[in-house]
């Protein structure tokens, strides 16, 4: 339009005329102008600073083969950071990785949304290892002996699994054999008195509430805990040891029976004590954090 002649004066209007009726930048015009041009080189965002010593390339290729290497599956970033740092002394920032996973599509899609907060604002974490236990029990379902059962206890300090078992009938004495299981290798046997200063923390479930199992508990001289109704974080560490012996070895796969989920189970145990690494921890897995303590009792 700016090109086209006035009637009047038989002159052309003017890109500066036309621009100024229609009330549209000139600067819009001529950018355009100098791109369909090819004259103008595009920039390109860099990133400010000095420049890393591991590039991003190198940087991805570390963390494709370390998510390779580890023996679980839909670990977030901050777990692969820290084995980056502690096992091959990469020593990267953390958004640094957080960015390079989500470009790549390697994070792990397992996310939650947010939700209310909890009624229980306090904490359920110990001091030291063997003070408070909790316990609880998933069922899992085989081709040919149908539902079962499998019961585990944790520690509350440093999450190591002290005793798992899986069982066809999930009553008030299958319950107990992790709890016998984590009391004899712990505290050396399942005598009266043996586990004193010892807390169990449960749920109301009705093999938790049982006379039988009650009675056993104290015999042992540990202390029941109950968790608050309808609050299971306050039971959440045998809560998230659960959930992650789901998503690391029960779910994806079909049990053709009992047998197959107790061996499956048992070597997650193994696996997860040596291997899951926490970041309440430091970032050290449940074996190594036991280790740390015993050394430190010992000096």
């Amino acid at each position: 339009m700016s090109r086209a002649t006035s009637t009047g004066t038989g002159k052309p209007y003017g890109l500066q005329r036309v621009c100024r009726v229609l009330g549209f930048p000139r600067s819009t015009i001529y950018a355009g102008r100098a791109r369909e041009s090819g004259n103008v080189v595009p920039l390109v965002a860099q990133r400010r600073g000095p420049k890393p010593e591991m590039p991003d390339a190198a940087l991805l290729e570390a963390i494709r083969a370390d998510l390779a290497a580890s023996p679980f599956t839909g670990e977030e970033h901050r777990k692969v950071w820290a084995r980056l740092r502690i096992l091959r002394d990469i020593r990267v920032s953390r958004t640094r990785v957080l960015r390079l996973m989500r470009e790549n599509t390697l994070l792990s899609p397992h996310r939650r949304p947010q939700d209310k907060s909890a009624q229980h604002d306090s904490t359920i974490t110990t001091s030291r290892p063997n003070e408070m236990w909790g316990t609880d029990g998933v069922r899992i379902e085989t081709v040919a002996d149908g539902w079962v059962w499998v019961f585990s206890a944790v520690d509350h300090w440093h999450a190591c699994c002290v005793g798992i078992h899986a069982v066809k009938t999930g009553n008030r004495f299958a319950a107990l054999q992790p709890i016998a299981q984590g009391l004899l290798g712990e505290f050396g046997g399942t005598g009266a008195e043996v586990g004193r200063g010892l807390t169990l923390r449960m749920d109301h479930g009705s093999q938790y509430t049982a006379d039988d199992f009650l009675n056993q508990v104290r015999f042992w001289g540990v202390t029941p805990s109950f968790a608050f109704v309808a609050e299971p974080q306050t039971n959440g560490v045998a809560e998230r040891f659960n959930r992650t012996l789901k998503e690391q070895a029960i779910h994806g796969r079909i049990f053709r029976n009992l047998e197959e989920v107790r061996a499956a189970v048992v070597e997650f145990k193994d696996r997860y004590n040596r291997h899951w690494r926490l970041e309440k921890l430091g970032f050290m897995s449940p074996h190594e954090a036991r280790q740390a303590a015993t050394l430190k009792e010992a000096a």
